[in-house]
């Protein structure tokens, strides 16, 4: 594989890209470490020496920008405005006719659906920087710290705040859509995966000065035996074989090939842990707002949500985690693998499964293989995203274990997807590409 990355290189169009992609990465690095304009740096410094987890409502947004949502960077917010209007947008296509039409339209309506993706990620960045700087100005954004993070609470240097963060926001987001279109591979996966692996040295180096040589070298090796896991599973996949049927149109003959349907196990990837961890946040959402700041005794439904809801060691939240992941798996994978289209377009080119008949049996076996294949895959996404709550029991290690959750999936989902596209442009030229 070394040696293809060599070959890589030696391409002139593919080793710009390459650069262009590594370029756009440590500019967006740098982002993370620059403060917003009216935020005390030398204050959250401060606070940030003095807290050994990123726990907390924002501790996943945390995670994904990089660790600079708790330095109140430019780029704060990070990629998940994205992502949370990139979801709603795809699950509009169910309540809305006009969002499924223009999903249909091809190339053309899915540069209206991008367009209308986008404004909701300017929205939510600025609900999302009001949330930030009331939870900075209260205290409750880095816990048990009592220095003012934001000295002068006017309105205009509120605002100032607020805009910056929304406009880093917009930079991200247009970061992502030039890797995209002149880099390699996925852009806004790309930005994801550089700010989960940044944390990476932080959480082993913060489990070896705690924990010793011991426990470090075992939970290298359980990482190792998971990395492992989840490379066998993102790879699994269910083929549905299908037939097209020969047919004359005009002189020619067409169909008469055989193919088949890939399912994958995991089809729902890392959405479902992201649903289900923004379900779970909400509470504790709503605790910190309702929480006196002047030292009275918070109401006894806040009390009950702080010991049961937030920190994540309790069974009580390992338990609800476990199940909403479950739930929201077969909510996701059934909107977007829609089995009544697919048996319709089957039938509509003269395809068929093998032993099935067209249109309402093929949907029913569909559907039945779907749910069959569904079960194992969120099974195996909840016990995933445990693991580092299991950590947090056995090895005092923070929400944001490296090795388990949303966090490991996507750095070897997007690494996979990364490595598979240089693969196939090697291909193209060289007929040898780096997979063998």
């Amino acid at each position: 594989m070394l040696s293809g990355f060599g070959r890589a290189f030696t391409i002139p169009d593919l080793r710009n890209k390459l650069l262009f992609t590594l370029g756009i990465i440590i500019i967006y690095r740098l982002g993370v470490f620059i403060p917003a304009p009216g935020i005390s740096y030398g204050n959250v410094q401060q606070c940030l020496s003095n807290i050994t987890a990123t726990s907390g409502v924002y501790g996943m947004i945390n995670l994904f920008s990089g660790g600079a949502l708790l330095q109140l960077s430019i780029f704060a917010l990070g990629v998940m405005p994205y992502i949370t209007a990139s979801i709603i947008v795809q699950l509009l296509r169910v309540v809305i006719p006009r969002f499924q039409q223009l999903h249909e339209e091809g190339a053309q309506g899915q540069t209206k659906l991008t367009q209308y993706t986008r404004y909701l990620t300017i929205a939510l960045a600025v609900l999302n920087a009001t949330t930030i700087v009331t939870l900075a100005q209260n205290g409750t954004l880095l816990q048990g710290c009592t220095l003012p993070i934001i000295p002068d609470d006017g309105i205009l240097n509120i605002l100032l705040i607020i805009t910056t963060l929304t406009a880093g926001t917009g930079v991200v987001m247009w970061l992502g859509e030039q890797i995209t279109e002149k880099g390699v591979g996925n852009g806004m996966s790309l930005l994801i995966f550089t700010s989960i692996a940044a944390s990476f040295p932080t959480a082993f180096g913060s489990i070896l000065q705690t924990q010793g040589w011991g426990i470090f070298a075992a939970v290298m090796g359980i990482g190792l035996l998971v990395i492992v896991a989840v490379v066998f599973v993102e790879q699994s996949q269910r083929r549905i074989p299908v037939q097209y049927a020969k047919r004359m149109v005009g002189r020619r003959t067409i169909g008469g090939t055989s193919t088949y349907i890939p399912l994958k196990v995991n089809m729902a990837g890392v959405i479902p842990l992201i649903f289900a961890s923004s379900m779970l946040m909400l509470p504790g959402l709503i605790a910190q707002f309702n929480t006196p700041s002047d030292g009275r005794q918070p109401p006894e439904w806040v009390n009950w949500i702080n010991t049961y809801l937030i920190t994540g060691d309790h069974p009580l939240y390992m338990i609800m985690y476990f199940l909403m992941i479950l739930g929201f798996a077969y909510f996701y994978v059934s909107i977007t693998f829609n089995t009544e289209e697919v048996a319709g377009n089957m039938k509509k080119y003269g395809g068929f499964i093998p032993g099935v008949r067209a249109g309402r049996p093929t949907q029913e076996y569909l559907t039945y293989v779907l749910n069959r294949i569904t079960l194992p895959g969120a099974t195996y996404l909840a016990v995933l995203a445990l693991i580092p709550l299991i950590a947090l029991v056995l090895f005092d290690a923070n929400q944001n274990f490296p090795l388990g959750g949303a966090s490991l999936l996507i750095v070897i989902g997007v690494g996979l997807d990364t490595i598979k596209q240089i693969d196939a442009q090697l291909q193209q030229r060289n007929y040898e590409g780096l997979l063998r």
